[in-house]
């Protein structure tokens, strides 16, 4: 395999291969975090993935929505995602309504296989570049995983918002308020 990374838009013909990502990496992740157990938050969380991946390859989705992703591929096999559109219904709920104007960067994964090599921040890079030139000045992110609230934490600080035990005893839902050019600057 081309060990060359490359950033690229989301095309209709990406589409089953970035699915695929998320039916390796969601469940991984969830075993990662000790809740592996949880199947059916695990396919809501797959399906609600797959929905956003259709609404973004709508030809005449409402402009209104931005929903739009980029691919990490190695070679051209697809390994990473990531997206920018409205911010989700946890981010509304753990902000009481605050940011529900501010739009999310969300569905960054990565495959197992080839984590720690600078893809996901490749492809965080790529998107706070678009976000820029679309003129887009902050976005918000969240993260119910501790190790995803480690690595965020130690790029951007403190959270916005600590939902303490959202998700259940000890696990907490941290959502971040960032600036895109802050954000272009952390990650280099």
């Amino acid at each position: 395999m081309d060990d060359k990374i490359t950033i690229e838009p989301l095309t209709q013909t990406d589409a089953d291969a970035a699915c695929q990502v998320f039916e390796t990496t969601i469940p991984a992740a969830f075993e990662q975090e000790g809740i592996g157990s949880l199947l059916d938050d695990i396919q809501h969380e797959i399906a609600h993935k797959r929905a956003l991946i259709h609404t973004a390859l709508q030809p005449d989705h409402n402009k209104e929505a931005n929903v739009f992703f980029l691919v990490a591929k190695m070679g051209k096999s697809i390994v990473g995602t990531i997206s920018y559109g409205p911010c989700g219904e946890e981010i509304r709920e753990c902000t009481d309504q605050r940011l529900n104007d501010i739009g999310e960067l969300g569905s960054l994964y990565v495959l197992p296989e080839v984590q720690g090599q600078g893809i996901g921040s490749a492809l965080i890079l790529a998107l706070g570049t678009e976000l820029q030139r679309l003129g887009i000045q902050q976005f918000c992110l969240d993260s119910g995983y501790r190790i995803a609230q480690q690595k965020w934490q130690r790029k951007f600080g403190e959270p916005y918002v600590v939902a303490k035990n959202y998700w259940g005893e000890g696990t907490d839902h941290m959502v971040w308020l960032c600036k895109v050019q802050d954000f272009i600057v952390k990650v280099k």
